[in-house]
């Protein structure tokens, strides 16, 4: 019998080192953190939901265990592949509107040296 793994205590263990600081307000880096791992539980909930309505196409009843042992074939992961882009991009759309922006303000270096350049 496999060792059962403690999720909970797991989930509760501290990286070693300094927790990485990514912008000046602290409350905004705990804020992201709790974001993207919720954003992360919503992309497995949606894998699983995918696993759940291919089953029920295929088979028109299924089990825990089916659900547990199910592994998309390449079509089905192409797909999961593709969802899970889209998904990612809607939720950084956000932070890629202001690099956008910031490229829209200010020229690539290599334009600014070669205006410099030209004097």
């Amino acid at each position: 019998m496999s060792e059962q793994l403690d999720w909970v205590a797991l989930s509760g263990r501290r990286a070693k080192g300094k927790r990485p600081e990514f912008f000046d307000e602290p409350a905004l880096d705990r804020l992201y953190s709790v974001v993207f791992a919720l954003a992360a539980e919503v992309s497995a909930l949606r894998e699983r939901q995918d696993t759940v309505e291919r089953l029920l196409d295929a088979r028109g009843t299924l089990r825990r265990e089916d659900i547990e042992a199910y592994e998309p074939d390449r079509a089905a992961g192409a797909e999961r592949g593709l969802a899970t882009r889209a998904y990612i991009a809607r939720i950084m759309r956000g932070f890629q509107q202001e690099v956008e922006a910031m490229a829209a303000d200010d020229p690539p270096i290599m334009d600014v040296v070669e205006q410099l350049s030209r004097g």
